[in-house]
């Protein structure tokens, strides 16, 4: 029988390939000097984001927590990666019937990163996409946080 865990490192390994190239692109657009991947994921912080989204993934929810709120505390270079974590930890809440502490990682999300949004998919979700659209909704409008 083969395991499904080769599957999910797949997956995370490309999840932590596209949040490396969004890194070196935004670098990128601001002129400054591009970081490398290898760099990127030596910062602490960034290491531990990248951690708690392989732990996520793998649905090893408590220690994926512990890792969103090292990377939050050790802190994050990209406004965007701090908003990320704030998701994944409003997730997580949401998952948990912890709906206080989701909604308040919903809107540390938006406070992050004031272009915050959820894809299609992920508003869509019965749990958590109630919070978000309530969350939302009392943010100022901006193009990418108005749904």
């Amino acid at each position: 029988m083969i395991s499904p865990r080769p599957a999910a490192r797949h997956r995370a390994a490309r999840r932590l390939a596209a949040m490396l190239a969004a890194a070196l692109l935004a670098a990128c657009e601001t002129e400054a000097p591009s970081a490398s991947v290898a760099e990127l994921a030596q910062h602490p912080g960034e290491h531990a984001l990248l951690d708690g989204l392989h732990d996520y993934e793998a649905g090893a929810f408590a220690k994926a927590e512990e890792n969103f709120k090292s990377a939050l505390h050790l802190g994050l270079r990209d406004r965007r990666d701090a908003a990320a974590a704030h998701k994944h930890l409003a997730f997580i809440a949401c998952a948990f019937n912890r709906m206080a502490e989701c909604e308040a990682s919903f809107r540390s999300a938006f406070n992050a990163d004031p272009g915050f949004r959820l894809s299609d998919a992920e508003i869509g979700h019965p749990v958590w996409g109630p919070v978000y659209r309530r969350v939302a909704a009392g943010q100022p409008a901006t193009p990418a946080a108005g749904r």
